[in-house]
């Protein structure tokens, strides 16, 4: 199976930046589809951003243009840069793998991280 790991979470300022990773590991392709979501205390868990095989990006309307989605495939690490963050990021944010399909769903992903926090004062 396929184990991912998220790190560089933390309690920041609005306004500041956080680069978020996901380490993956055991039976993982670098072709796989990965994905950032993220849950809110009190909400669903929704759909960040996704890279796939390709290196096309898909972004959530409500990071666009403040988050970017990056994948270094030698070390099986993929990245959530956050800039301009705001109150409202404030979540846990997971990262998720499971194949090759681009989705913005989270069913369609198999194997998630144990998440990393973001908090962002005002």
């Amino acid at each position: 199976q396929v184990q991912l790991v998220e790190s560089g979470g933390g309690l920041v300022q609005a306004g500041d930046s956080l680069r978020l990773s996901c380490a993956a590991s055991g039976r993982f392709l670098s072709s796989y589809v990965m994905a950032w979501f993220r849950q809110a205390p009190g909400k669903e868990r929704e759909f960040v951003a996704l890279i796939n095989r390709s290196d096309s990006k898909l972004y959530a309307d409500s990071v666009k243009g403040r988050f970017t989605i990056s994948r270094d495939d030698a070390k099986n690490t993929v990245y959530l840069q956050m800039n301009s963050l705001k109150p409202e990021d404030t979540a846990v944010y997971f990262c998720a793998t499971g194949g090759w399909r681009s989705s913005k769903n989270e069913n369609e992903y198999a194997y998630w991280g144990q998440g990393t926090q973001v908090t962002v004062s005002s």
